[in-house]
Formats: C-alpha cells, sequence, structure tokens
C-alpha cells in the first residue's frame, strides 16, 4: 500500500501510547483506537505538500507537560469554561477519567468513543457526534485547567488548592460580563481546522451532560502569537503584528522561569501542580471602528510598532532591541512613554515575561452596527499574581491602547501536568 493510499487518521504517531496496529496506553488499562474509513474515501482532500502533511498531524497526548501550552500555536480555536453542576464527588472524578479517554483518543484522530458514529446500532445516541469522521488530526490538543471556585466545600478538594490559584482582581477600566467571566473548569481545543476543534469540545461537554454544564464559551481563529521560533509573527484585529518577544518552546530555561510551575513553588495542597502553568483568558474587545478611523502615526504610537514590519519605532526590523531611551528629531521618545510594547515589555515589569497564545475572534454585531471582534488572550505563566496582576495594573493605568478596547471577560484556571501512560486528567487532584 502507498504512503497515499493509507489514511492519515490510521497513522497516530502518539508517542509512547498508540502504534499504528491502534491499541493506546490509557487509565486503567488498554483503550483501543477505532479508525474510521481511508479519509480519501470519507471525502476529505488528500494533502500532497509536507506543509499539509505536518498540519495534518497528530501531537501526543502524554508528556511532561499538557500538549497546547508550549506547542506551535495552531491555527483555530474552541475555549469553554464550564459549571460543575453535580454534588456527586465521585461523578466528577470519573467524568475527568472519561474525559482524558476520549481527548486522547479525538486528538490522534479517532471517534471519541471506538464506533462512537454507528457502532452503538440503531437504538442508541451515537457515542461520536459525527462532524469530524473521515479528517484528520489537523494538530489538535485539548488541554484541561481547574477554576478557583472547583475549591470550594463541594467535593473536599480545598486542601489541594494551589496557593497560587486566587480570583483576578478588579482592574482599572474592567468591564467585566458575568457571563463571560469565571468557570469551576476550562477546555482549550486547537486545531488548524475549526471543525476539529468544535468537535472536541461538542464531545467532552457531551460527555459530561448532568455533571457540568457551559458557562461561556469562545470561538477564535487566526492566532495572535507564535509560541515557536519555527512560526512567523502574525497579526492581530488592529493589523499589527503580536507576541514578537513572546516566550518561544525552544527556550527552555524561560520556560521553567516564567511558565511551569516547580517542585518549591507549593508546598502545601498545591504540590501536583509542579510541572503545570496557571492560564489567564481574557475576552478584549476590540473598538475596530473607532481605530480604523485613526491615523497611522496616532495608531504606531499607541503600539510602539511600525504597522509594516513590526519594528520597534526608531529601528528598521521586528526583532531589533527596544531601545526606550533613544530619542526622535523632536526630541520626544522615539517609542512614547504611553505605548503598549514598552508598558508590557519585561525592562520595565522588573523581569516579568509570560508565553501568550491568544486569538483573533469575530462574534457577529453588537445591534447598533458595531462589530464584536477583538483578541481572546490567552497566556501562561508560573503565577498570576507576580506575573500577570502587575503587567496588567501597568497597562490598565497608562496604556494608550485602553482607548480603543474593553476588558469583557476573564478567568484564571489551573492546569496540570502532562500525563504518564497509565493516568488520568484529575487523578493527582483525587488521590
Amino acid at each position: 500500500m502507498t504512503d497515499e493510499g493509507l489514511s492519515r487518521r490510521r497513522l497516530l504517531g502518539v508517542s509512547g501510547t498508540a502504534a499504528v496496529a491502534g491499541v493506546m496506553a490509557g487509565a486503567g488499562g488498554a483503550y483501543a483506537v477505532s479508525r474510521g474509513e481511508d479519509a480519501a474515501a470519507a471525502g476529505a482532500p488528500s494533502s500532497t505538500t509536507s506543509g499539509a502533511l505536518a498540519l495534518d498531524a497528530a501531537i501526543p497526548f502524554r508528556g511532561e507537560h499538557q500538549a497546547g501550552i508550549v506547542t506551535p500555536a495552531q491555527d483555530r480555536l474552541h475555549f469553554v469554561a464550564l459549571d460543575v453542576v453535580t454534588k456527586d464527588r465521585e461523578q466528577l472524578r470519573q467524568l475527568l477519567e472519561d474525559w482524558t479517554r476520549a481527548a486522547e483518543r479525538m486528538t490522534a484522530g479517532a471517534e471519541a468513543a471506538p464506533g462512537g458514529l454507528v457502532g452503538g446500532g440503531p437504538n442508541r445516541a451515537p457515542e461520536d457526534t459525527g462532524e469530524a469522521y473521515g479528517l484528520p488530526a489537523s494538530g489538535l490538543t485539548i488541554t484541561i485547567g481547574y477554576g478557583p471556585s472547583l475549591f470550594d466545600d463541594r467535593f473536599g478538594l480545598a486542601a489541594k488548592r494551589p496557593a497560587a490559584l486566587q480570583d483576578l482582581p478588579a482592574f482599572t477600566g474592567d468591564q467585566l460580563d458575568p457571563r463571560r467571566t469565571g468557570g469551576d473548569l476550562c477546555i482549550q481545543a486547537c486545531a488548524n481546522d475549526p471543525q476539529v476543534a468544535v468537535h472536541a469540545v461538542r464531545n467532552l461537554v457531551r460527555l459530561g451532560f448532568g455533571v457540568v454544564a457551559v458557562r461561556w464559551s469562545q470561538l477564535g481563529f487566526g492566532r495572535t502569537s507564535s509560541t515557536s521560533t519555527a512560526q512567523a509573527t502574525p497579526r492581530n484585529m488592529f493589523g499589527f503584528k503580536d507576541g514578537t518577544n513572546n516566550v518561544k518552546a525552544e527556550e527552555p530555561e524561560s520556560l521553567a522561569q516564567h511558565v511551569w510551575v516547580a517542585d518549591a513553588d507549593d508546598t502545601g495542597g498545591g504540590a501536583w501542580m509542579a510541572g503545570g502553568s496557571y492560564l489567564v483568558a481574557r475576552r478584549i474587545r476590540m473598538h475596530i471602528e473607532v481605530w480604523d478611523r485613526t491615523s497611522l502615526q496616532e495608531q504606531e504610537d499607541v503600539i510602539g510598532r511600525d504597522k509594516k514590519e513590526g519594528a520597534p519605532l526608531g529601528a528598521t526590523k521586528e526583532f531589533d532591541t527596544l531601545d526606550f531611551a533613544k530619542k526622535g528629531p523632536d526630541g520626544a521618545p522615539s517609542i512614547p512613554m504611553t505605548a503598549h510594547v514598552r508598558l508590557a515589555h519585561e525592562s520595565q515589569l522588573g523581569g516579568i515575561r509570560i508565553l501568550r497564545r491568544g486569538y483573533n475572534f469575530t462574534d457577529g454585531s453588537d445591534g447598533v452596527g458595531h462589530l464584536d471582534a477583538g483578541l481572546f488572550f490567552i497566556a501562561y505563566m508560573r503565577d498570576p499574581a507576580k506575573q500577570f496582576v502587575p503587567m496588567q495594573r501597568a497597562l490598565a493605568k497608562a496604556d494608550g491602547l485602553n482607548e480603543y478596547i474593553e476588558h469583557n471577560g476573564s478567568a484564571v484556571f489551573a492546569c496540570p501536568p502532562g500525563l504518564k501512560d497509565g493516568e488520568h486528567w484529575g487523578q493527582a487532584l483525587f488521590a
């Protein structure tokens, strides 16, 4: 059989947990993975270039850290925050185990359950919703997180709450909508095909019926940050390159310093978070129409970079060093004192850095003819109180960008470390 004749869904590529024969190690034993028909037979277009094959490939589900954090950022996002509606501790624990099984299968390009499309017969509801059947894995990653509210008195988890997992304080200018804020759990699904990402969240939510309910969700397109040096810097909805100086996957020392929770970070109940990271999500609506009528010079002064190349003002190339002491012809700083890049730069924040992983969004209009669009900001860090909070306070106080944006959604979650063979989500939490 030629390479073209073998469905990519049959080549799972899950390191240490899957073979071409289709057996995946999982919680409590082996997870048998059923494949769909050949992708071509199912109507999926064949990929003929190495780039397309790379975008279609499966990403290992298990490892030291959860996938979807330093994984090269995919093009599409489906993010959901959920409330736990059961009061039964065992139901929640079992759901996290079931989610692990289904997530591992879907990231490999398989159905959420063996024979999930039609294998249950005509008299049962299918165990897979089917919209991704025949599609490749598309680089799908599924990342889970636990919100501060999960550690109340409902499930006996208060003693397991990490010290760093605290609700974010109020920031100047926040216009938070409670319907877009908080959550007991979160699921971040990223993929290079929007249907694959939506399918993943849909099926996990379906599995959680009666145990969890959706609190809010967000679709994203067009990543706004690069998490790998192999990726070009993308642009946000204001047309500027975003995340030029982001922490990258190829910087292990920076990741250890700024992103991954260390063994010594929490000597109490949150010791299970070592190797994990904290996720901060902020829904930032951009006032597109106002921005679009603003002069180019004003736009560049607000951001602190030129719009075409992404170079710091006063420099010529995107990755030139930001020189905050440099003066322009008028004697004023080339990069204004209220420029976004100045206020957010590590040199102005005592060395603070975070790993950005945001996405653009467009959610129609607001009913008066204005786009409801902007940035769904996602960032990973070692301690939100020491990293995100001082950064956001500095921005909220003086950032010239505040005139053009509003923060109307917010949440923070503890994302546990990756799973070894045989482990499942929640195992350390409920131990």
